[in-house]
């Protein structure tokens, strides 16, 4: 058996799913077990443990609402409890979660939560009404949420060339902040001018390991959504940060088990996605305080750039890691107009001469 220590973040991560999906297992109910063991080689661990957490959140709504099941624990409910819900409860559930409370604390959950909460219910039901274990199937009563397309927030040209000069500089950051900034600037430069000038996001960015760096290439090795490995490559500008980072990361001694990750904490641990997200917000708030910036949003900076740039909307999606082309027309579908109102005048039909 292959020490833990030894595998790749991607892979440590996917144990950590499973444990924790095993955790919950031992608490929901018993019939609970044989759906999971269908989706075994067919989603990856972080989607079983998503559809988890949604059907223990069901369930736990169905003993704090109804009466008849104030005494269950959730291992008690049974296979002829969920055949005898209706359409109606599943509505309720979803009305019920846009705000409740929870041990004291105040949740809400939009329209793009409730619609995976209510796919992670219809694939639940599904697979016990196609089996006939259950006679009747209410999610398919129930109309999924409508999502309202949000406006693409990014950042512009001269925000990213502000950013990444105030990152150099530590221009607005506070006292507090400067007191890391020297030691942390370098790191810092690196992580978001690699982010900024390839697209990845921010799980496979923390998940680089030393070796995943190609200088010969100009390329990085990542694990994408579903375990997929790719190469995605960098330009001059990440090159060079990068390079002046892998100096000062050759001077660092990670803690066992970290030795290999490409990007380092302060506490010589390798960087998780909570710690970028927290370095994008500090970094992000001396450019704009109107703009929500996240990891993400600089995903969809380089994504605009990068369409901008090349008009090539089967690229963006390549590059970005979309197994589908219309998730990429989605997100960038403003963008698409405005570049096909750009082109109504490129063909013309007759030439000057022939205007005469």
């Amino acid at each position: 058996m292959a020490d833990l220590k030894t595998k790749t973040y991607s892979e440590q991560q996917n144990i950590k799913y499973s444990q924790q999906l095993n955790a919950l297992l031992k608490i929901l109910p018993e019939f609970c077990r044989e759906y999971f063991n269908s989706l075994e080689y067919t989603k990856q661990p972080r989607t079983k443990l998503a559809y988890a957490r949604d059907i223990k959140s069901f369930f736990e709504y169905l003993i704090a609402e109804f009466p008849q099941y104030t005494d269950y624990k959730l291992s008690d409910f049974t296979l002829k409890d969920i055949e005898q819900l209706k359409g109606q409860d599943i509505s309720d559930y979803l009305r019920y979660i846009k705000v409740y409370d929870k041990n004291g604390v105040t949740l809400t959950n939009a329209e793009r939560a409730a619609k995976r909460k209510l796919c992670a219910l219809r694939r639940f039901f599904a697979y016990y009404y196609r089996y006939e274990l259950i006679s009747n199937n209410p999610t398919l009563k129930v109309d999924m949420p409508k999502i309202h397309d949000k406006t693409i927030t990014r950042l512009e040209i001269n925000e990213v060339a502000e950013l990444l000069d105030n990152v150099e500089a530590g221009n607005k950051l506070t006292k507090t902040q400067l007191k890391y900034h020297e030691k942390l600037k370098c790191r810092d430069l690196a992580l978001l001018t690699l982010l900024l000038g390839t697209g990845i996001r921010v799980s496979e960015c923390v998940g680089l390991d030393i070796n995943d760096v190609d200088f010969d290439n100009d390329r990085i090795k990542v694990v994408r959504k579903g375990g997929a490995e790719s190469f995605v490559y960098f330009g001059d500008e990440v090159r060079s940060a990068l390079l002046e980072y892998m100096e000062e990361r050759a001077t660092l001694q990670p803690e066992a088990g970290h030795e290999n990750a490409l990007f380092i904490s302060s506490k010589n641990k390798r960087l998780c996605v909570r710690s970028v997200e927290l370095l994008v917000k500090k970094y992000a708030g001396t450019v704009t305080t109107v703009k929500h910036i996240t990891p993400h949003k600089l995903r969809s900076t380089y994504g605009t750039n990068l369409y901008q740039a090349s008009k090539d909307i089967y690229l963006v999606a390549d590059v970005l890691g979309h197994k589908d082309v219309n998730t990429t027309r989605r997100h960038y579908a403003e963008i698409v107009d405005e570049n096909k109102r750009s082109a109504r005048n490129i063909v013309r039909l007759r030439t000057e001469a022939d205007d005469k």
